[in-house]
């Protein structure tokens, strides 16, 4: 019995032994393995290196901002023509528009002489306008010379064949350096700063397509200003359009000819500096009726 007792109390030594080992032999290997490992990574990187490792790879990914592509439109730079030359202004399938400028067409003796004699010998009158159904008195003096009467803004000027000596002298001059024939001119007195004509074409159908435009200039500086009529998808919009300037001076001949009428508008604004009277006389042609116009 006793032997028994003593081969039991042996074995189960060595079971609790064999048991003890088997339990704790997994974790001493993970506890090895994990200490292995981790004295490895100790022996590739220093204390500390993880983080700034990381702080390496975030400041390598730059933050840019770019601004959303939008297209912006910007109104165009007015084009100053002030020179003498010829100029084409714009092409589409209506045509050429151009612009002819000859500054000093008549020299400046001259020039004053018929500024004086225009003054006295034309029967300027300020005329009723309307807009919109609405009248008012326009911002200048007007005459109008021709054998025929001549409508535009829903004004009519009746017919005056009776020209002054000195007008027949200007149209034949310009006729001789142009090789254009005019029939018709509507006179413009500008008395000072605050006289105008608002934008405007010359495009009444009793002037046929395309109508040549001559416009002899006396008097105090003004800017004559074009814009280019917006395409359809514009709704009528004109701010971001093609514009010109031209400064006028005493005795200046501009020629407006080909699609101009059709493809631009034009203007002589107010301004804010006091300025001298100013005489304009625009020479035309004048179809007695439309359907017998040019093409």
């Amino acid at each position: 019995m006793d032997d028994k007792r003593r081969r039991t109390r042996v074995q189960g030594a060595w079971a609790g032994s064999g048991k003890s080992q088997a339990v704790t032999q997994p974790g001493r290997n993970l506890q090895g393995s994990c200490a292995s490992a981790t004295a490895k990574s100790h022996l590739q990187q220093r204390p500390g290196q993880t983080w700034t490792n990381k702080e390496q790879h975030l400041s390598d990914r730059q933050f840019v901002f770019k601004e959303p592509q939008q297209v912006v439109r910007r109104a165009p730079e007015p084009r100053v023509i002030d020179k003498e030359g010829v100029y084409e202004i714009s092409l589409s399938p209506t045509g050429i528009s151009r612009v002819r400028l000859y500054p000093g067409f008549i020299d400046v003796k001259e020039a004053n002489w018929v500024l004086d004699r225009l003054r006295q010998d034309v029967p300027w009158k300020q005329r009723t306008g309307i807009r919109e159904d609405v009248t008012y008195q326009q911002p200048r003096l007007t005459a109008w010379y021709g054998e025929l009467p001549y409508t535009y803004s829903r004004v009519t000027m009746e017919p005056n064949p009776h020209w002054p000596p000195v007008l027949l002298t200007l149209k034949s001059r310009i006729e001789e350096n142009t090789g254009h024939t005019f029939n018709s001119l509507l006179c413009n007195l500008y008395r000072h700063e605050k006289d105008s004509v608002d934008w405007h074409s010359d495009n009444e159908p009793s002037l046929g397509r395309c109508p040549v435009i001559a416009s002899l200039s006396f008097g105090a500086t003004r800017t004559f200003e074009m814009r280019k009529k917006p395409p359809p998808e514009e709704n009528g919009d004109y701010t971001y359009v093609e514009r010109v300037k031209i400064p006028l001076d005493h005795g200046t001949l501009l020629i407006m000819e080909g699609a101009t009428q059709a493809d631009w508008q034009h203007r002589v604004p107010k301004e804010y500096h006091s300025r001298e009277p100013r005489i304009n006389l625009t020479f035309r042609t004048v179809c007695p009726d439309p359907r017998g116009a040019h093409s």
